[in-house]
């Protein structure tokens, strides 16, 4: 694990806010100098603690507004059949987000397309295409009510 100091932590506030300040605005901000905010940016992307820098689209904007979480449950848990699984999932477009789970189900996916046509058209035709599936559960989003891709440090 990574020591952030204060500034640190500010610093990667900031970019998360908006990753494409200049470390100009960004020294002023912090009260450093811009060669201080560059170290300290090459310093945390070296380190692991900054991954990548992505622009994010609004969903709305590009007619991708349906949101489904699905709970997958695998016929049964061997290596192969997990490998195989997650292999498949991630080749799956429409999927934001696949998380191995405990509990009931096995795997929770987030499923962004158009509408509930183009969601049933992902599930008969890509989804359930995918060997070892045992059951799904899915469920939609009414109204979203918070989303953040900044995780507080």
């Amino acid at each position: 694990m990574v020591h952030l100091d204060d500034i640190d932590k500010k610093l990667v506030a900031l970019l998360q806010d908006d990753c494409k300040q200049t470390t100009k605005a960004l020294s002023l901000k912090l009260n450093l100098s811009v060669t201080a905010v560059y170290e300290r940016i090459k310093k945390l992307e070296k380190s692991g603690v900054i991954d990548k820098y992505v622009a994010l689209v609004k969903k709305e904007a590009i007619d991708k507004s349906f949101v489904a979480f699905c709970h997958i449950k695998l016929v049964q848990h061997t290596q192969e059949y997990v490998m195989k699984f997650e292999q498949e999932v991630a080749k799956l477009n429409e999927v934001m987000s696949c998380y191995h789970i405990s509990g009931d189900y096995d795997y929770l996916l987030q499923v962004v397309v158009e509408d509930m046509e183009a969601f049933r058209e992902f599930m008969v035709n890509k989804l359930t295409s995918i060997n070892h599936i045992g059951s799904t559960h899915s469920m939609f989003v009414i109204n979203e009510v918070k989303h953040t891709t900044a995780i507080k440090v």
